[in-house]
């Protein structure tokens, strides 16, 4: 199975369990809200980010009020289905936001 292959409730289910609490499955989509002391370390985490996400051409969708940040990951080239590789991005999220 490719890493960009839907994934099925059951198996996203599953996956949520590896990643930190706070990630959900809703809409085609797992996400999760971040808060930031300021919107600039929200900013430096998204630069971070975004070259990693090139090179695995995965991004998600960021959605930035002031000091909350929330990340949603879907692959909308296959129908806007959770990937195995969504959790891939989700848990470069999390390891920079831990590096904060």
């Amino acid at each position: 199975m490719s890493d960009l292959s839907a994934l099925t409730t059951e198996e996203i289910k599953e996956k949520l369990k590896e990643l930190p609490e706070g990630w959900e499955y809703k809409n085609n989509r797992i996400s999760k809200t971040f808060i930031f002391d300021t919107i600039m370390d929200g900013i430096k985490l998204l630069d971070k980010l975004i070259p990693y996400c090139d090179s695995i051409d995965h991004h998600p969708d960021v959605h930035i009020y002031f000091k909350k940040f929330i990340f949603e990951l879907t692959r909308f080239d296959i129908g806007e289905k959770v990937t195995a590789r969504d959790f891939v991005v989700a848990k470069k999220i999390e390891e920079l936001y831990k590096e904060q």
